[in-house]
């Protein structure tokens, strides 16, 4: 029975293939809604249906698809019966004008180079057949002076001609060679792939009359994404923040987007249809390393290998301290670093471009930013700007300054409201008073109503921190060494309005009972006693100065040798 089964089966497949006709339709994305690991397309296309069953084939699609994401929408009084997926190999996706170009140019360079490559070998055999037959005459008989006079004349000629023309072709190869090379590196910039498939969606329809109707396609790819991107300006202390919302945004799906309609959004481009559930909600203090347990990585064919990806992402987990900005990554054990480096190469055989992705925290809530103009995006993994949006925000001022650290004056904005303006963390160019300051990072993952900008350094606020000799001394007592430190610090405002600064120092801590520290002076300065720093918080006017001091002393076995001065490791030229 179960031969027969086979027998009856396939000649019923093979006359249900024959009857149904096929419409295969060709046409671009019109809006793609870009996820910050994938992207889902959004392709319509008006057809003509007849009475009974049709395949309607859309072609050259990315082979990135992801299957389990297609949606059809065919319209009312319309069956949609079937919707599989396959990969075209005889049919790759389309090349751009110019890849073409730049396709045609190298086979033109190759044809030719081979053509010189030929003449060259000819010009070679020529060379060896005159070295094998210069022998003239014969063992019994010698040759007239004039006859071999010809032929030595003849030979040299000849040889001289040969060997200019063998010169001319390697200098001209050498030269295509080059032509060759920057072709292939262009082509490679581009992401041209010649085997490259094209993906195709069949989609099989029912209806009981000739209908005219619009397919509504949905599909999502990997090889996708956005990450965001912002500036940060301020005129000046007192006047509101603007906040330039960008997103870098790349394509390398295989297939160009032109003109489409854009949205940018946070959420999950392969959501379950599933009922969800909800997770315990664990707090615990940051410990500088945070626990994601659905990290997902789309793999080349599209497929979401969760249980096996979730160690290949590189954690970025960006933490403000202070002013300073600081990047902890997370440490992968040595199994998973192997299975990350087996990903990594596997992605690199199957894609011309490897992207580099980093984990980031968004929000529960997700958020999508309808983007007003249309972009086009080919499909290079190269990173294109989108303007996202612009805001005004209010902001206080404030100066930070660690002198024992660096020797300037840190200007801080502090926002608040920020949670509404769906940011997610990323870097940010910042320039105050029309001048670009440098760069920092945009870090909303806090509790705290307050979200802190750092605006760099700030000239006009100066620092300084000196030792004073006088008081710094050392001494032996008995069997110890007794060693005094004296520093002053001053911060000068120069600039045209009061300023807030907090400035801070350190004491030492003794981890050793051998070891005393004894604070002598500190400016009514804030100390705390977890670790030794000294804090100190002034309203200073416009041009007037500040003035502290801190004094201790460090007490210590004299046999014993004590690093008392922090060193930083730096790297100089060797000679």
């Amino acid at each position: 029975m179960k031969h027969l089964f086979y027998i009856l089966w396939l000649p019923v497949f093979g006359f249900a293939q024959i009857q149904n006709p096929e419409q295969r339709v060709e046409t671009p994305a019109k809006a793609v809604t870009l996820y910050l690991d994938g992207a889902e397309i959004n392709q319509q296309k008006q057809i003509t249906l007849n009475p009974g069953m049709t395949s309607v084939v859309f072609t050259n699609l990315s082979s990135k698809l992801i299957p389990k994401s297609i949606q059809v929408n065919a319209g009312e009084n319309i069956s949609v019966l079937s919707v599989t997926e396959k990969l075209n190999f005889l049919n790759s996706t389309t090349e751009t004008l110019k890849i073409k170009q730049l396709r045609d140019s190298l086979k033109d360079h190759e044809y030719k180079n081979q053509q010189m490559i030929n003449d060259r070998e000819a010009y070679e055999k020529e060379k060896e057949l005159l070295s094998k037959n210069m022998s003239i005459g014969g063992n019994d008989k010698g040759v007239a002076v004039a006859e071999l006079k010809l032929a030595a004349d003849f030979y040299r000629a000849r040889i001289k001609e040969i060997n200019a023309e063998i010169l001319k072709l390697n200098t001209k190869l050498n030269s295509d060679d080059a032509i060759t090379v920057r072709l292939q590196n262009e082509l490679e910039e581009l992401n041209a792939d010649e085997k490259k498939p094209s993906g195709e969606i069949i989609i099989l329809l029912q209806t009981d009359t000739r209908i005219s109707t619009t397919i509504d396609l949905k599909y999502v790819v990997s090889d996708a994404g956005w990450a965001p991107y912002y500036e940060l300006k301020a005129e000046d202390i007192g006047k509101p923040i603007t906040l330039v919302y960008r997103a870098r945004v790349f394509n390398n799906t295989g297939v160009n987007w032109s003109d489409v309609k854009l949205k940018l959004s946070t959420s999950d481009p392969t959501r379950s249809a599933s009922k969800p559930n909800i997770d315990p909600w664990y707090l615990n203090f940051n410990s500088g390393i945070t626990s994601y347990q659905n990290a997902r990585f789309l793999d080349g064919d599209g497929s979401n290998n969760v249980a096996q990806n979730q160690a290949y992402y590189q954690q970025s987990q960006i933490r403000t301290e202070n002013l300073e900005n600081q990047a902890a990554y997370q440490s992968l054990n040595e199994r998973d670093l192997k299975s990350y480096n087996s990903f990594k190469q596997k992605e690199k055989t199957q894609t011309g471009k490897k992207i580099v992705y980093e984990e980031v925290q968004v929000s529960e809530l997700s958020a999508e930013f309808e983007i007003k103009k249309p972009y086009s995006i080919p499909s290079d993994a190269k990173p294109y700007i989108v303007e996202v949006t612009t805001y005004s925000l209010d902001a206080t001022y404030k100066h930070y300054s660690i002198p024992k650290v660096e020797k300037d004056a840190f200007l801080l904005a502090r926002i608040t409201g920020w949670e509404d303006l769906d940011l997610i963390e990323g870097p940010a160019n910042v320039y105050f008073g029309g001048t670009y300051v440098g760069q920092s990072y945009v870090n909303p993952k806090s509790v705290n109503d307050t979200l802190d900008l750092s605006f760099g350094r700030d000239s006009k606020v100066i620092v300084t921190r000196t030792k004073l000799k006088d008081f710094n001394t050392e001494r032996l007592i008995g069997n110890n060494r007794k060693v005094s430190y004296t520093y002053e610090m001053v911060v000068k405002n120069n600039r045209k309005s009061a300023i807030q600064i907090d400035l801070e120092d350190q004491i030492p801590i003794s981890q050793n009972s051998e070891i005393t520290v004894e604070v002598q002076e500190v400016s009514k300065g804030t100390i705390n006693k977890d670790d030794g720093k000294v804090n100190w918080k002034f309203l200073i006017p416009s041009g007037e100065t500040q003035k502290v001091i801190i004094s201790y002393t460090i007490k210590y076995p004299r046999n014993r040798n004590l690093e008392i001065d922090k060193k930083y490791r730096k790297v100089r030229a060797k000679f």
